[in-house]
């Protein structure tokens, strides 16, 4: 889904609020269009599932960045092709949105002209089922 709306490059409080804006548009966007709120990752041969944390996480960390914005704009995209990096991650005891998962996986993606995205998938405790919790790129 492209957007009409230019990104803002810069790293002023208005150019980090304005992309908080388009994400959080394109995710209410996409929520219409994606009625089962899932996406099929190949890699994983399981879906993965996007719910109020994964619009919340993703908004407060992909504004920050410009290149994270234009990742996930490319949603879909990630979520299909993202190839599993390195063992799971324990959760993080401290951080409140992760209390829900027994742990966390680190998934990368390569997009053209965007470079390298990190998602990174949050497996629920009680039905294993697989969260989006956050999507952001890489800096090369």
């Amino acid at each position: 889904m492209p957007t009409k709306t230019k990104i803002p490059i810069g790293d002023s409080r208005e150019d980090i609020r304005a992309r908080e804006r388009i994400i959080s548009n394109f995710y209410h966007e996409w929520y219409e269009n994606n009625p089962g709120k899932k996406v099929f990752n190949i890699h994983l041969k399981d879906y993965i599932n996007v719910r109020f944390v994964s619009i919340n996480e993703t908004i407060r960390h992909a504004s920050k960045s410009y290149y994270s914005t234009l990742a996930v704009l490319q949603l879909d995209a990630v979520l299909s092709n993202a190839v599993k990096f390195g063992k799971r991650m324990p959760i993080k005891q401290d951080v409140k949105n992760q209390q829900p998962f027994s742990y966390m996986i680190e998934m990368r993606c390569v997009l053209p002209y965007i470079g390298t995205a990190k998602l990174m998938v949050g497996v629920k405790k009680s039905s294993k089922e697989k969260i989006q919790y956050c999507i952001t790129t890489i800096k090369t």
